[in-house]
Protein backbone atom coordinates (compact mmCIF):
# COMPACT_ATOMS: atom_id res chain seq x y z
CA UNK A 1 0.00 0.00 0.00
CA UNK A 2 1.23 3.62 -0.73
CA UNK A 3 0.09 6.58 1.07
CA UNK A 4 0.64 9.89 2.22
CA UNK A 5 1.93 10.24 5.74
CA UNK A 6 1.98 14.06 7.69
CA UNK A 7 4.23 13.88 10.55
CA UNK A 8 4.59 13.75 14.06
CA UNK A 9 3.63 10.00 13.97
CA UNK A 10 1.52 8.46 16.54
CA UNK A 11 1.50 4.75 18.14
CA UNK A 12 -2.37 4.28 16.90
CA UNK A 13 -1.11 5.10 13.19
CA UNK A 14 1.99 3.03 13.33
CA UNK A 15 -0.04 0.19 14.13
CA UNK A 16 -1.73 0.14 10.74
CA UNK A 17 1.10 -0.18 8.90
CA UNK A 18 2.39 -3.20 7.51
CA UNK A 19 5.82 -4.73 6.20
CA UNK A 20 6.53 -3.46 2.32
CA UNK A 21 4.05 -0.30 2.74
CA UNK A 22 5.45 2.71 0.69
CA UNK A 23 4.98 5.82 2.63
CA UNK A 24 5.84 9.52 1.73
CA UNK A 25 6.35 11.45 4.49
CA UNK A 26 5.82 14.81 4.87
CA UNK A 27 6.73 16.56 7.96
CA UNK A 28 9.31 17.00 10.77
CA UNK A 29 11.92 14.68 12.16
CA UNK A 30 14.97 14.76 13.75
CA UNK A 31 18.34 13.49 12.65
CA UNK A 32 20.40 11.15 15.28
CA UNK A 33 23.25 8.60 14.65
CA UNK A 34 26.10 6.93 17.11
CA UNK A 35 27.75 9.85 18.86
CA UNK A 36 24.09 11.79 19.76
CA UNK A 37 22.58 8.47 21.21
CA UNK A 38 25.40 7.85 23.15
CA UNK A 39 25.11 11.35 24.81
CA UNK A 40 21.77 10.94 25.51
CA UNK A 41 22.10 7.34 26.94
CA UNK A 42 25.14 9.27 29.19
CA UNK A 43 22.36 11.88 30.35
CA UNK A 44 20.26 9.23 31.10
CA UNK A 45 22.46 7.11 33.08
CA UNK A 46 23.39 10.14 35.24
CA UNK A 47 20.04 10.71 36.14
CA UNK A 48 19.32 13.76 33.71
CA UNK A 49 16.40 14.27 30.75
CA UNK A 50 16.90 13.55 27.42
CA UNK A 51 17.46 17.53 26.12
CA UNK A 52 14.79 16.59 23.57
CA UNK A 53 10.91 15.84 23.52
CA UNK A 54 10.96 12.44 21.30
CA UNK A 55 7.20 11.71 22.04
CA UNK A 56 5.57 10.37 19.14
CA UNK A 57 9.19 11.40 16.72
CA UNK A 58 10.63 10.02 13.95
CA UNK A 59 14.47 9.45 14.45
CA UNK A 60 16.24 9.70 10.88
CA UNK A 61 19.44 7.61 11.18
CA UNK A 62 21.45 9.93 9.01
CA UNK A 63 24.78 12.45 8.83
CA UNK A 64 24.02 14.86 5.78
CA UNK A 65 26.54 16.85 4.72
CA UNK A 66 27.05 20.28 4.97
CA UNK A 67 25.35 22.54 2.62
CA UNK A 68 26.66 23.97 -0.44
CA UNK A 69 25.93 27.93 -0.69
CA UNK A 70 22.62 28.21 -1.73
CA UNK A 71 21.74 24.95 -0.79
CA UNK A 72 19.21 23.46 1.88
CA UNK A 73 20.63 20.54 1.98
CA UNK A 74 23.77 18.48 1.04
CA UNK A 75 23.39 14.76 -0.45
CA UNK A 76 22.33 12.31 1.98
CA UNK A 77 21.45 8.95 2.59
CA UNK A 78 20.08 6.98 5.43
CA UNK A 79 22.84 5.88 7.58
CA UNK A 80 23.11 1.97 8.08
CA UNK A 81 20.72 1.29 11.07
CA UNK A 82 21.61 -1.57 12.43
CA UNK A 83 24.56 0.83 14.22
CA UNK A 84 22.22 2.22 15.76
CA UNK A 85 20.55 -1.13 17.46
CA UNK A 86 21.85 -0.87 20.64
CA UNK A 87 19.80 2.40 21.68
CA UNK A 88 16.24 1.29 19.96
CA UNK A 89 14.84 0.57 24.06
CA UNK A 90 16.02 3.96 24.87
CA UNK A 91 14.53 5.64 22.60
CA UNK A 92 12.06 3.80 22.30
CA UNK A 93 10.79 4.49 26.27
CA UNK A 94 11.68 8.38 25.31
CA UNK A 95 8.50 7.95 22.94
CA UNK A 96 10.06 7.39 19.73
CA UNK A 97 7.66 5.57 17.29
CA UNK A 98 9.77 5.20 14.22
CA UNK A 99 12.83 4.64 13.01
CA UNK A 100 14.46 5.77 9.65
CA UNK A 101 17.88 4.17 8.49
CA UNK A 102 18.49 1.42 5.97
CA UNK A 103 19.38 -2.60 6.15
CA UNK A 104 19.14 -5.17 8.48
CA UNK A 105 18.68 -4.86 11.94
CA UNK A 106 19.22 -7.19 14.77
CA UNK A 107 16.35 -9.61 15.46
CA UNK A 108 15.70 -8.19 19.08
CA UNK A 109 14.70 -4.81 17.01
CA UNK A 110 11.44 -6.67 15.85
CA UNK A 111 10.73 -8.20 19.14
CA UNK A 112 10.88 -3.85 20.56
CA UNK A 113 9.01 -2.87 18.02
CA UNK A 114 6.08 -5.44 19.29
CA UNK A 115 6.66 -4.08 22.71
CA UNK A 116 6.68 -1.13 22.34
CA UNK A 117 3.76 -0.65 18.99
CA UNK A 118 6.29 1.36 17.41
CA UNK A 119 8.08 0.61 13.78
CA UNK A 120 11.68 0.88 11.64
CA UNK A 121 11.01 2.07 8.26
CA UNK A 122 14.10 1.71 5.48
CA UNK A 123 14.88 4.81 3.11
CA UNK A 124 16.65 3.63 -0.19
CA UNK A 125 20.48 4.06 0.09
CA UNK A 126 22.22 5.63 -3.17
CA UNK A 127 19.29 8.14 -3.80
CA UNK A 128 21.55 10.81 -2.12
CA UNK A 129 20.65 13.49 -4.71
CA UNK A 130 17.12 12.50 -4.73
CA UNK A 131 16.68 12.72 -0.70
CA UNK A 132 17.93 15.28 -0.17
CA UNK A 133 15.57 17.60 -3.05
CA UNK A 134 12.99 16.13 -0.50
CA UNK A 135 14.30 18.12 2.53
CA UNK A 136 13.12 21.78 2.55
CA UNK A 137 14.98 23.05 5.58
CA UNK A 138 17.46 21.62 8.16
CA UNK A 139 18.28 23.38 11.89
CA UNK A 140 21.01 22.12 14.03
CA UNK A 141 19.31 21.64 17.21
CA UNK A 142 21.59 19.72 19.18
CA UNK A 143 25.01 18.99 19.63
CA UNK A 144 26.77 20.71 17.31
CA UNK A 145 30.08 20.37 17.83
CA UNK A 146 29.04 16.71 16.51
CA UNK A 147 29.42 18.42 13.11
CA UNK A 148 27.55 15.82 10.75
CA UNK A 149 26.53 13.77 13.91
CA UNK A 150 24.88 16.85 15.25
CA UNK A 151 21.03 16.23 15.97
CA UNK A 152 19.41 18.20 13.20
CA UNK A 153 15.77 19.00 12.90
CA UNK A 154 14.95 18.73 9.05
CA UNK A 155 11.53 18.93 7.21
CA UNK A 156 10.43 16.15 4.49
CA UNK A 157 7.87 16.82 1.83
CA UNK A 158 7.04 13.30 0.87
CA UNK A 159 10.13 11.55 1.26
CA UNK A 160 9.72 7.87 0.38
CA UNK A 161 9.91 5.28 2.49
CA UNK A 162 9.51 1.37 3.39
CA UNK A 163 7.84 -0.07 6.33
CA UNK A 164 10.46 -3.03 7.44
CA UNK A 165 9.76 -3.73 10.80
CA UNK A 166 6.17 -3.21 11.43
CA UNK A 167 4.35 -3.33 14.98
CA UNK A 168 3.15 -6.99 14.71
CA UNK A 169 7.44 -7.92 14.45
CA UNK A 170 6.84 -8.67 11.00
CA UNK A 171 10.69 -7.63 9.62
CA UNK A 172 10.44 -7.35 5.14
CA UNK A 173 14.22 -8.79 4.48
CA UNK A 174 12.83 -11.86 6.18
CA UNK A 175 9.02 -12.34 4.31
CA UNK A 176 11.15 -11.23 1.07
CA UNK A 177 14.47 -13.29 0.86
CA UNK A 178 11.83 -16.66 1.82
CA UNK A 179 9.86 -15.76 -1.48
CA UNK A 180 13.26 -16.52 -3.27
CA UNK A 181 14.57 -19.37 -1.27
CA UNK A 182 15.03 -22.51 -2.88
CA UNK A 183 14.51 -25.94 -0.74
Amino acid sequence: MERDVQLPLTKEFVKQLKVGDVLYLSGYVYTCRDAAHKRIQDLLEAGEESPLDWTNQLVYYAGPCPPQPGQVFNSNGPTTAARMDPFVEMMFKLGVVAFLGKGDRAPYVADLCKKYGGVSLLGVGGASAINAARIKSAEVVLYPELGTESIKKLYFDRFRVIVGIDTEGNVLQKQEVAKYKRD
